[in-house]
């Protein structure tokens, strides 16, 4: 009954990836920003347009904490590292999983970063927010998938043996 959290970088594969594994494993499957859009009525770059990052840290923090699935495949965005709680959180029944991927290969499949609900701060570019991530990302798996250059069977796979399930 244990869940899987998948974290990394937008665009490294976590909703993708996500559905096939929650299949695979016959577990549910959540992607947190969808949660996070429902709470709302609106979408992520909407929230992040009308009332700012600030704001939008907050309430995905939220409901990352509210969130009391059992044997779920949980897709969470690629901020949800910044919070320790949710975190720890998660840990309690689950495997925190990283699907790390190049900065290279963020750069080339993120290719709506105005519309996506990335929250960059004034200035910040990608690969700033890229470096200043990784660390936690790092700190807070349990299981580390070097996804460059797999396909989603690929990581699947990896994660299943991985994970012990």
């Amino acid at each position: 009954m244990e869940n899987i959290i998948l974290t990394g970088m937008p665009s490294c594969g976590k909703s993708t990836v996500g559905v096939v594994l929650a299949k695979t494993m016959n577990k549910g499957f959540v992607d947190t920003d969808i949660l996070i859009q429902q709470r709302e009525g609106c979408t992520l770059q909407e929230i992040i347009d009308e009332k700012g990052n600030d704001y939008f840290h907050k309430t995905e923090e939220q409901v990352l904490l509210d969130f009391d699935g059992k044997d779920y495949v949980v897709a969470t965005g690629g901020s949800a590292i910044y919070f320790d709680r949710a975190m720890a959180h998660f840990k309690e029944n689950g495997k925190i999983v990283y699907l790390k991927v190049s900065l290279d290969t963020v750069l080339t499949r993120l290719n709506n970063i105005k519309t996506r609900g990335v929250t960059l701060e004034k200035g910040q570019t990608l690969g700033d927010l890229y470096n200043q991530r990784i660390p936690l990302y790092e700190k807070h798996a349990d299981i580390v998938i070097e996804a460059d250059g797999l396909t989603v069977e690929e990581v699947v796979e990896r994660i299943v043996e991985a994970a012990g399930c």
